[in-house]
């Protein structure tokens, strides 16, 4: 079986295991205890914060544990905006196309808090441009949250002119790397706020990180004891905070050669698709874009059905978020960038890991797709 839905989540690597596993066992006590058990868990989890601060190019107490990529993502358009209510800053931008997390948190604020919701214009590929943000911008604007990659068509945005805009206005800005984190360097995008999740990179699920800067104000969604200094209370993970620490610096240290290889050869199956099916569109921009990840809509053939005759070939892929679970509306990330909806619900997402693939392996796939879409056209 090939697996090709990186991009909803990645199996855990053997060497992360071995990593997190004293702490599961040996070290167990909780990090907030002042005895000796606890201690030497703070002290992990310190080292873990650490390790994580200095891949994403952020201070040590700037790095908050979370539960995973969604808390994170809360926790930084909740939390940052709800923090600048009292001064008066109730308006937030957030671009049409971001993950659930992002765009349910803005709802969230729109109906109980009363913030304005601004979402600037995506062109085709997804991109937002850098006179469109600044056009989005007021001067009671709290939060600019945008997705560094997206997580349905891998396009990335060019995070230094986006931060350029929002440093000129004195506003905030998040970028949700939960898809970038292993791909794209991380330590110069110089957000206000940075999102990602473990288990995209080869740690286990439930455990993320949101690295805020200490000038960013946050309100905390999580009341209780006060930990990761008083923004996020609940006892820590310490065995999945080593385990995030060690699965980053892992795909960073591989970054270059992953990109290289992986991404050469998705391009080899991006042209190969492209050339022998005619019904067959990329999403996304093909130059600014993930590595690994490849998608197309089929226009006139069932999404679904092609799927079903994927995984009857022995490949698993998707057909867009995961996170969208149960949903049979057409995708709202194609629809922003003017995918009709009859044709949004054709699309079809293959994500690879980072792993070096066969020199085979793109055509041997592109041969798959192809006789699974001529399948499924009947």
């Amino acid at each position: 079986m090939l697996y090709l839905d990186h991009a909803a989540t990645s199996p855990v690597r053997p060497e992360v295991l071995s990593a997190m596993a004293p702490y599961l066992t040996g070290v167990f006590g909780n990090p907030s205890s002042h005895h000796t058990a606890g201690e030497a868990a703070a002290s992990a989890l310190d080292d873990a914060r650490a390790r994580v601060a200095r891949v994403l190019g952020m201070r040590t107490g700037d790095v908050v544990f979370t539960a995973g990529g969604t808390e994170a993502n809360n926790l930084a358009v909740k939390g940052i905006v709800l923090a600048a209510l009292e001064s008066g800053r109730k308006h937030l931008v957030v671009s049409p196309i971001e993950h659930e997390s992002i765009l349910e948190s803005a709802d969230y604020l729109r109906r109980f808090h009363s913030v304005d919701v601004t979402a600037p214009a995506v062109d085709s590929r997804g991109r937002i441009s850098p006179d469109a943000l600044a056009a989005a911008i007021r001067e009671d604007t709290a939060l600019v949250s945008i997705g560094h990659a997206n997580n349905e068509i891998g396009t990335v945005q060019d995070a230094a002119a986006l931060g350029a805009v929002t440093r000129a206005s004195g506003v905030p800005l998040h970028l949700d790397a939960v898809q970038s984190a292993g791909w794209l360097p991380l330590r110069e995008l110089g957000a206000d706020a940075v999102s990602i999740a473990g288990h995209k990179l080869g740690a286990p699920k439930g455990i993320g990180a949101l690295a805020v800067r200490g000038r960013v104000p946050v309100e905390p969604l999580l009341h209780g004891g006060g930990q990761e200094r008083g923004r996020r209370s609940g006892t820590e993970n310490v065995a999945g905070a080593v385990a995030l620490a060690t699965a980053l610096e892992m795909s960073e240290r591989e970054r270059e050669a992953a990109v290289a290889g992986v991404g050469s050869a998705t391009a080899r199956f991006i042209a190969l698709v492209l050339d022998a099916v005619p019904e067959a569109a990329l999403t996304g921009d093909p130059v600014h874009r993930l590595p690994g990840t490849a998608s197309f809509t089929f226009a006139g053939i069932s999404g679904e059905s092609v799927l079903l005759e994927l995984e009857r070939r022995g490949v698993i892929s998707s057909s867009g978020s995961a996170c969208a679970a149960g949903s049979d509306d057409p995708s709202h990330v194609l629809l922003a960038c003017g995918v009709p909806a009859e044709v949004a619900q054709t699309s079809v997402r293959f994500t690879f890991g980072r792993e070096p693939l066969p020199e085979d392996a793109p055509g041997r796939l592109a041969a798959l797709v192809t006789e699974s879409v001529r399948a499924a056209r009947g």
